[in-house]
């Protein structure tokens, strides 16, 4: 039979085991609620409180999810009080511009939201301009170029020098066109202009309703030129001249936020932003590297497909 002195130490042991295994099931509840607010923003006290969120929007849109995402969240953000949406791009993909104009809209609804545009905003980056209802530019800042372009390479002469024809079935006339292989038949240059015609109406009226401008002004104004900010402010494409304070300035009156309240960056989650993929990307920075970096544009530009609303003069 043990003694009692066994069996003080016993319950002694017992009582250590017990009492480890209750602290480590504590130490795992809680790394596993902080893992969970790491990976929601669950604990960003910065982002918890009051603020104006600021979006930057760069390089070639294409309407990827992770923006698209990153817009919702602030719609949805009761703290957010006001949107400023910070551009500097040349454009991207028509479809992708319209993506992100109508994520921005809906922030609008509830929230102002006022753009400010950097070095350049044009085409596709004055598309999502004018989904903020206050535009505020530089005055050397590049805007405008409002137009649709459908471009693709023809290399049907070069084919034949090297001896090489493609051949082809296909269902329909227009399936596949207009196609690199041959030269252009007059019914895809056709249906072609009326598809890039068909965007380009859809662009001019939204510069209308957005700008309130006349659509018959708007028209003379897109012919494809861009603008500085001081010509865009005359013409009435934006609405006034000055960096990010005007248009902060805008949303405090707009919303009659105190004077203190913060203006804070609601970013994507990696610097990537994923708009050209990773053996793109090494393709352009070997190009620039190599001293070629009108080729690594172009590198950067094959990735866009279908209608594009780009501003690119290297390549026209």
């Amino acid at each position: 039979m043990a003694s009692e002195a066994e069996l003080i130490i016993d319950r002694r042991r017992l009582k250590r085991r017990l009492t480890f295994w209750r602290v480590a099931s504590v130490l795992l509840f809680i790394g596993a609620v902080l893992a969970l607010a790491a990976a929601t923003g669950g604990f960003n006290l910065e982002k918890r409180s009051d603020h104006i969120a600021r979006v930057w929007v760069t390089g070639l849109i294409t309407g990827d999810q992770p923006t698209l995402d990153l817009l919702e969240d602030i719609a949805k953000a009761d703290n957010v009080k006001g949107l400023i949406i910070r551009i500097d791009s040349p454009g991207g993909t028509t479809a992708g511009s319209e993506a992100i104009y109508e994520a921005i809209r809906k922030i609008a609804k509830d929230k102002p939201v006022a753009a400010v545009m950097d070095t350049v905003a044009a085409s596709g980056g004055y598309i999502t301009a004018i989904a903020a209802d206050h535009i505020v530019a530089r005055g050397n800042t590049i805007t405008g170029s409002i137009g649709v372009i459908f471009q693709w390479a023809e290399f049907s002469k070069l084919l034949e020098t090297v001896g090489v024809q493609m051949q082809e079935i296909k269902s329909g006339d227009l399936k596949a066109e207009p196609s690199p292989f041959k030269p252009l038949s007059e019914k895809a240059r056709e249906v072609s202009t009326l598809m890039v015609q068909d965007s380009f109406a859809w662009f001019t009226g939204l510069v209308a309703e957005r700008r309130k401008l006349p659509l018959d002004k708007v028209k003379i104004l897109s012919d494809g030129r861009v603008y500085t900010g001081r010509q865009a402010v005359a013409e009435k494409l934006i609405d006034e001249l000055g960096g990010e304070e005007k248009a902060v300035a805008w949303i405090k009156k707009e919303k009659k936020l105190s004077d203190g309240i913060e203006v804070k960056d609601w970013a994507l989650p990696s610097e990537e932003k994923g708009l050209f993929g990773l053996g793109l990307r090494i393709t352009s920075g070997a190009l620039k590297a190599m001293g070629l970096p009108d080729l690594a544009k172009q590198a950067q530009l094959q990735k866009l497909d279908g209608l594009v609303s780009v501003w690119h003069p290297s390549f026209q």
